[in-house]
């Protein structure tokens, strides 16, 4: 670890391979808190290049325990996080909603680290017992259309690294990696982004991949669609900026998005927003991400289709008996 973070220490990057490694050694507990808490936090004093992003992606897939769900054709909604925006749950809520509106959706998610909630606490908060059992996850997709996918249960390296990460208290690169590692490996991805660039990044890899995708990256600073300003979209189709007016929304204000400030406050929002009890704001916002999550799946449908169908899923309260098929499932 001393060389590595020699090498650090004089902005050096690292080839696929060597980040590969590194990671590799991480989740195999060969560094001692210490050496990693230094490794995270100089790592995170430059950017990321597309060669690490690539190989830190590699060694995770190849470490984590597979999501066997009979099928790949399901579709991920998730955020790196670490835009230090402090949202409600979004794009968990956004996952009900396509779940609701009958397409298959393994969520990957995770506590929240530089956020306070994030989606594994407030699913974990209302009910939900994680598994990393086949057979149950399964059972989760064919009736709920819908299966949680807690990180640490799937990824040697995230759970040797979680304690630090809670105590570090701000994004990683591990934020990075969240939304590329999804056990699944779905072939259907609504990513989002804190940056521009890392959107960039993310977009590059994609390209090589035949995953149909959709990366997000609001100009404001969001890793989601925020309606608080206009956003750029990386996909098949190229790159895009979306303006608010397009999509036919007002410009909303941030604290009109803002999460509770307790996980108890968040899952009441989170509820809130399941029966149809949310401002208009809030319920907006989770069906335009999942507007575009539909997209994603079925690019030959228009944006206001797919919002058609995500609002009737929330109306129709089908996001809702998705959800409570889910919880009842344990």
């Amino acid at each position: 670890m001393k060389a590595i973070l020699n090498h650090l220490f004089e902005n050096k990057t690292f080839s696929r391979g060597q980040s590969k490694e590194i990671l590799t050694n991480i989740a195999k507990g060969q560094y001692n808190n210490s050496q990693m808490a230094a490794f995270m936090t100089a790592y995170c004093m430059r950017s990321i290049t597309v060669d690490e992003l690539e190989g830190f992606r590699d060694a995770m897939l190849d470490l984590c325990l597979p999501a066997e769900l009979g099928t790949d054709e399901v579709v991920d909604l998730c955020g790196t996080g670490g835009d230090g925006k402090d949202t409600f749950n979004i794009s968990t809520l956004a996952s009900f909603v396509v779940a609701g509106a009958g397409y298959k959706v393994a969520k990957h998610g995770n506590y929240g680290v530089s956020s306070g909630c994030g989606s594994s606490n407030v699913i974990e908060f209302l009910g939900y017992q994680f598994t990393n059992d086949t057979d149950h996850l399964k059972k989760n997709i064919d009736k709920a259309n819908i299966c949680f996918l807690h990180a640490p249960l799937f990824h040697p390296a995230m759970k040797t690294v979680a304690p630090i990460r809670r105590e570090l208290g701000v994004k990683t690169f591990f934020n990075m990696l969240g939304p590329m590692v999804n056990p699944a490996k779905p072939k259907n991805q609504m990513v989002g982004v804190f940056s521009l660039e890392l959107a960039r990044m993310y977009a590059y890899l994609y390209q090589k991949s035949d995953v149909k995708y959709t990366i997000l990256n609001a100009l404001d600073g969001y890793d989601e669609v925020s309606l608080t300003g206009d956003f750029k979209t990386f996909s098949a189709e190229g790159e895009k900026i979306n303006t608010i007016e397009d999509l036919g929304f007002e410009k909303l204000k941030p604290y009109e998005i803002m999460g509770g400030s307790t996980v108890k406050d968040s899952a009441d929002i989170f509820m809130r927003v399941l029966n149809n009890e949310s401002t208009p704001a809030q319920a907006n916002v989770v069906l335009c991400n999942a507007a575009i999550a539909i997209r994603t799946i079925d690019p030959g449908k228009s944006f206001g289709d797919c919002f058609y169908e995500a609002e009737e899923s929330l109306l129709n309260k089908k996001a809702l008996k998705s959800f409570n098929t889910l919880i009842s499932s344990n």
